[in-house]
């Protein structure tokens, strides 16, 4: 073989080596195409759901720990003729304690519901920032879960399964709708409080690609850091460094069809365009006076979850497609007055505040409000400390408890289901978690038993293989 043959060997060699990739990079769009997920450069390109949507985003205002039902959405008078006695064997025997023992006494509500709104719901009297809204809730007083402890009940409320490991609702969304912001994540994060049980696996991608988990704001300060580049570094040398770290990894996605590469360059390029767009998000000086004191922004006690609540707003403005907000600190098996007392004020004015912007901007019917938390509070007490009679409180009750909704797509100023004369069982209209997360998908423009994803020979999907769509709900 001379060097004229061999140089043609080379040549022949490098142009299929190249058209293999290129021939891969084709295929693989192809197949991306019909799974109904975006190219390579625009993995979260809007989608269309499967049915027009009432709902563009949702704004999940997850209270961690549990809310006590009875002490705020659920009046139960006929507790008071039960309170200091045991529950009936009936009951008692299906009791799923995590601390309490079953024959602690009932514990009557100290609290005093008003009727409001002209629906006349009933809320208590701590949250009448939340009871002016009644008219556009739909407060859920029965539903049900499986799990009685705080990670695997937030694990079932957004992923369908107390298995670990799983997408959770947000990514969910994002999958199957995709994102209308092209500067800020698709699914975002906001925490408040101290802690949270699930932590990230309640906004975990699971086995999904990593670019639809959610994206985690911090809780103070800036909620985002190094959004400048470093002294010396301009614009134009990070594009170019971002030019070519890009080349050289779909260089290799065209190798491997690893789609984490994939991921890894919708990061990089989102980054750079959050550097644009995050600063003027968490500006509020634009914000006129009487939205920051709607919202609570310049008083301490109220702040840190006001913040959330106008950057939820500004969040959904901008096209982000799913807002978790996660407020810990709701778990009170001791001093459940004084600490109710304490989330409630924090929380009321804000969440208020928010469904009331929303609706004044003409953003809250095309906007999904879930408020709640994983699961109930028990009718008996739970007392930890016998020295102090103020130390009451409430242990874990997965068999009845109360969330609710607002806004896309649910039928306001009304109340779904009801619970016996104790708040101990559902007894009309029981709701599941799963057929909770049914009727969110629905909401979006989903039918929950066909958004799916394929994962190790199986097609998954949020509701696992159960859940019914609450058609009461809907508007």
């Amino acid at each position: 073989m001379d060097l004229r043959d061999y140089l043609a060997l080379k040549n022949r060699r490098r142009f299929l080596s190249e058209m293999g990739g290129g021939i891969g990079m084709m295929a693989m769009a192809h197949l991306l195409g019909v799974e109904g997920r975006a190219a390579q450069n625009n993995v979260l390109a809007p989608k269309a759901p499967h049915f027009p949507a009432k709902a563009k985003n949702v704004i999940f205002m997850f209270m961690e720990g549990a809310p006590s039902q009875m002490d705020l959405f659920d009046p139960k008078p006929e507790l008071q003729k039960w309170s200091g006695k045991p529950l009936p064997d009936s009951m008692a025997s299906q009791l799923r304690l995590a601390f309490t023992k079953k024959d602690a006494k009932v514990m009557a509500s100290p609290r005093v519901f008003t009727p409001s709104g002209q629906c006349g719901t009933e809320f208590s009297d701590y949250i009448p920032n939340m009871a002016s809204c009644a008219d556009d809730m739909c407060l859920v007083r029965s539903m049900v879960t499986d799990a009685f402890n705080h990670h695997p009940g937030q694990s079932l409320l957004f992923t369908g399964s107390i298995q670990l490991g799983r997408p959770t609702m947000g990514a969910w969304a994002l999958y199957g709708l995709g994102s209308e912001s092209q500067n800020l994540p698709g699914f975002v994060v906001l925490t408040s409080g101290v802690g949270t049980s699930g932590g990230a696996s309640n906004f975990s991608s699971g086995f999904m690609p990593s670019h639809y988990q959610g994206t985690l704001f911090r809780n103070a300060g800036d909620p985002i850091l190094y959004l400048s580049n470093p002294d010396g570094v301009s614009d134009e040398s990070q594009r170019a460094t971002l030019d070519a770290l890009g080349d050289l990894n779909r260089e290799r996605l065209a190798e491997t069809s690893d789609p984490e590469i994939e991921s890894r360059i919708a990061s990089y390029e989102l980054a750079y365009r959050m550097q644009s767009a995050a600063p003027e998000l968490a500006d509020f000086s634009k914000e006129p006076a009487h939205i920051r004191e709607m919202y609570g922004i310049d008083n301490p006690e109220t702040k840190q979850f006001g913040t959330n609540c106008l950057l939820a707003r500004r969040l959904v403005e901008r096209g982000v497609r799913f807002v978790l907000m996660m407020d810990a600190s709701w778990d009170q098996h001791s001093n459940l007055n004084r600490g109710l007392k304490r989330m409630t004020g924090r929380t009321d004015k804000p969440t208020a505040a928010l469904i009331k912007d929303l609706k004044q901007r003409g953003l809250l019917d095309s906007t999904l409000i879930v408020w709640g938390g994983e699961f109930g509070r028990t009718p008996i007490v739970e007392i930890r400390n016998t020295n102090d009679p103020e130390n009451a409180g409430r242990d874990h009750h997965p068999l009845a408890y109360s969330m609710w909704l607002a806004g896309g797509g649910i039928k306001g100023g009304q109340v779904l289901g009801k619970t016996d004369d104790l708040g101990f069982n559902v007894v009309e209209d029981k709701v599941h978690v799963h057929d909770l997360q049914a009727t969110i998908m629905q909401c979006i423009g989903f039918d929950h038993t066909k958004l799916t994803y394929r994962h190790m020979g199986r097609d998954f999907r949020l509701t696992d293989v159960h859940g019914e769509v609450v058609k009461k709900m809907l508007a």
